[in-house]
């Protein structure tokens, strides 16, 4: 495997940490990156399919950009990053295979943008291996087209922690300081809290270790940081009550965090659970949870090799910012989804690449063709899994978003359009796919009164959704009821069947 060499180069200055390795600056190889993130965003359109309705979350956040349906409500842990990346498309049209086609093609090209950061600090075969191995990950392809922000929360990782050891390496790099700045301001604008715990081990290195000391580096990692978390902020203030209380919501949202080991609930999110909340039931296979448990150990082994090699640094700092924002995942918060993970994978995918390419690369005698076999063989399975489970996933959803169509469909022949209101049992969802305005009064989403939805009844189409064997609550008790596809819809005395 090419080393790097451990010196300064020429124009460098003489006390930056010397483990970050010469930084070369050849164009060459950078197709193989093109193609990866090319196959990536094709794989999306073939394997996903744009044809796949919108999902809860998803809903919110196109919502709040939307000309064609009112915004829900927006929980205090949200943030405005998706809102704003989906609004080029959303803003004038409601198509959501355009959207998907939309998001397919951005998603390739950021996780081209984020690997090129690298060039140079990995041999770009390294870096090409990595980007097949993340961009093949069911997760990965199921939420690349997606109105989500961990897949964007991900790429400003790996481009943030890679212009990080950039700057370092060059001071007078003023693109690594930018690129900096600007990656950590995509992750905050996405999900601030997990902007601040990818940057923590960076922020300890500049401000705690003398050798890495870089003030500018300093400044562009709190300018991201400030720059994308600064509206989420001020709405804390404005909306919310305050950042201590906006916080404070947010973790009743998330069930209280505190310390609760989740590992087990990721575990069983691999099968394809979306959300897995309340996360009960069998594990998934073990061939299915098996490269879980592999990607951190080959990824330290990966790490261990690079620092046998005297170029480790870079690995390492991988590994700390990959532990730090999976920490609280795995140890704080009572739920998984498989999403949650992104950023993890994406900065240990680098080291995992390392590993896998010295093993069946390094001089060995006979061992070489038995471990390059052997990883073929592993790589394969893992594939097969990948894609099996992705096929699951998305036959699954695109059945329960059908659902959801199918419903509003059923609520439009019973005259409730817009402008409309729903509330109850998945009156998110359903409501965006209606066209109507979704309320509660009470859960995560309380933002009106029992009294306010009779009163909107009086003026506009009113439905309450529950389940078949639940009660209406008590102001709909007398409303007219009808089966809606698996749920029960008590619509408004004011409403027409067919008005």
């Amino acid at each position: 495997m090419a080393k790097t060499v451990n010196r300064p180069f020429v124009g460098v200055d003489r006390h930056s940490p010397t483990s970050t390795g010469r930084i070369s600056r050849r164009p060459h190889g950078q197709q193989w990156l093109a193609l990866v993130a090319g196959a990536f965003t094709l794989a999306q359109l073939l394997l996903v399919r744009p044809g796949m309705g919108l999902g809860w979350d998803e809903s919110v956040y196109v919502s709040q950009v939307g000309s064609h349906v009112p915004a829900a409500f927006f929980s205090a842990p949200r943030a405005r990053g998706v809102s704003l990346l989906v609004a080029p498309i959303v803003s004038w049209s409601s198509s959501t295979a355009l959207l998907r086609v939309y998001l397919a093609v951005l998603s390739g090209l950021g996780l081209f943008v984020a690997l090129r950061v690298w060039r140079g600090l990995f041999p770009m075969r390294v870096l090409a291996a990595a980007g097949a191995l993340f961009a093949t990950l069911w997760v990965t392809l199921f939420y690349g087209p997606q109105a989500m922000p961990n897949y964007w929360v991900a790429l400003g990782a790996l481009a943030c922690v890679g212009c990080f050891v950039r700057a370092q390496a060059d001071r007078f790099d003023r693109a690594a300081l930018w690129g900096v700045g600007l990656s950590v301001a995509l992750m905050a604008l996405m999900r601030p809290t997990d902007a601040v715990y990818v940057t923590l081990p960076l922020l300890f290195l500049v401000v705690c270790v003398r050798r890495w000391r870089r003030p500018k580096l300093l400044v562009a990692l709190v300018a991201g940081l400030v720059a994308g978390a600064g509206e989420w902020v001020v709405e804390a203030y404005v909306s919310y009550g305050g950042l201590a209380q906006r916080l404070s919501d947010g973790s009743k949202v998330q069930g209280g965090l505190g310390w609760n080991i989740a590992v087990d609930d990721q575990l069983r999110s691999l099968g394809g659970r979306v959300l897995c909340r309340p996360c009960t039931g069998a594990m998934p296979a073990p061939p299915v949870m098996l490269w879980w448990f592999a990607l951190p150990v080959v990824a330290v082994l990966g790490a261990v090799i690079a620092v046998k090699a005297r170029r480790g640094v870079n690995s390492l700092l991988l590994l700390a910012c990959a532990a730090t924002v999976g920490f609280p995942y795995l140890f704080l918060i009572g739920y998984a989804a498989p999403r949650f993970m992104l950023p993890v994978y994406i900065l240990l995918v680098i080291p995992v690449a390392d590993a896998l390419i010295h093993l069946v690369t390094a001089p060995g005698g006979g061992r070489r063709p038995v471990a390059a076999t052997l990883v073929a063989l592993g790589l394969a399975g893992h594939l097969a899994v990948q894609f099996a489970v992705l096929e699951h996933t998305v036959h699954g959803t695109t059945v329960s978003h059908q659902d959801w169509a199918d419903t509003a469909t059923q609520l439009h022949r019973l005259g409730v359009k817009p402008p409309c209101m729903l509330t109850g049992n998945e009156d998110v969802p359903i409501a965006f796919y209606t066209g109507c305005s979704s309320v509660d009064t009470g859960g995560n989403n309380a933002n009106t009164t029992a009294d306010a939805i009779v009163r909107a009844g009086q003026r506009i189409p009113v439905g309450v959704l529950t389940t078949p064997d639940a009660k209406p609550p008590a102001y709909a008790s007398t409303w007219e009821a009808h089966r809606v596809g698996h749920l029960m819809a008590y619509v408004a005395p004011a409403v027409q069947a067919g008005g």
